[in-house]
């Protein structure tokens, strides 16, 4: 009895691994064509570099927001475009920033452990940039 159940283990072990072996390339899965579901965005890549006015108009909404760091920050001039990491990085000291200096507001109040208002002023920021992930 053991023997059959084993050999019958081992048969359908076999004819799987076989099975994954031939799956014809078309049958794979991929993000493109992978149904998507209301409400979930799609994560784009972060461009190379961005334009420098878009950099300045971001950075002009973090300061505007009340963003030290933004406020402190040079704005990009003599360029036509810089590496995307200058606009990561001015978005996630923002972030932080803004986390630090809303600590104590309720929960109700927060988003992200930030004020909505800040809140949504990184997200204008990142989008004027094209940037997703900081």
């Amino acid at each position: 009895m053991k023997l059959i159940v084993r050999t019958g283990v081992a048969a359908v072990v076999i004819a799987g691994a076989l099975a994954a072996a031939v799956v014809p390339a078309s049958a794979a899965v991929s993000a493109e064509n992978a149904p998507v579901a209301a409400g979930v965005h799609a994560v784009v890549a972060n461009p190379q570099r961005i334009s420098a006015a878009a950099y300045n108009q971001a950075r002009s909404i973090l300061a505007q927001a009340g963003s030290q760091t933004a406020a402190k920050s040079h704005p990009i001039h003599g360029q036509k475009d810089v590496p995307v990491g200058y606009g990561t990085s001015l978005l996630a000291a923002a972030r932080d920033e803004f986390r630090r200096t809303d600590r104590n507001l309720p929960a109700k109040d927060k988003k992200s452990d930030m004020s909505i208002p800040h809140y949504n002023a990184i997200h204008d920021a990142a989008r004027v940039m094209g940037i997703d992930r900081w």
